[in-house]
């Protein structure tokens, strides 16, 4: 049985800022993605971007070979945004 994770952090805008700064499109990364074993197509990848889906961990540890990046990279900013919502 596969259990749902409750959504509280959106690591989607980092993911759209390092696809863009690889100038990669979406459609050419899930082709990566899948090339590298991983199941995923472009309307799943656009919800990963705009919140919509939790990312998979198979997918972030691809997409951090992909970007050459640490598993930080995906987190940036989190915090800061957590601290300001938690405040309001």
């Amino acid at each position: 049985m596969e259990q749902k994770i409750r959504r509280d952090r959106c690591i989607g805008d980092n993911l759209r800022v390092l696809r863009k700064k690889h100038r990669i499109s979406q459609e050419k990364l899930c082709a990566e993605l899948q090339r590298r074993g991983c199941d995923i197509g472009r309307s799943t990848y656009a919800k990963y971007e705009a919140g919509q889906l939790n990312v998979r961990a198979s997918v972030l540890i691809e997409l951090r070979k992909i970007y050459e990046c640490s598993f930080d990279d995906f987190f940036v900013g989190l915090e800061i945004k957590s601290e300001s919502q938690d405040q309001a």
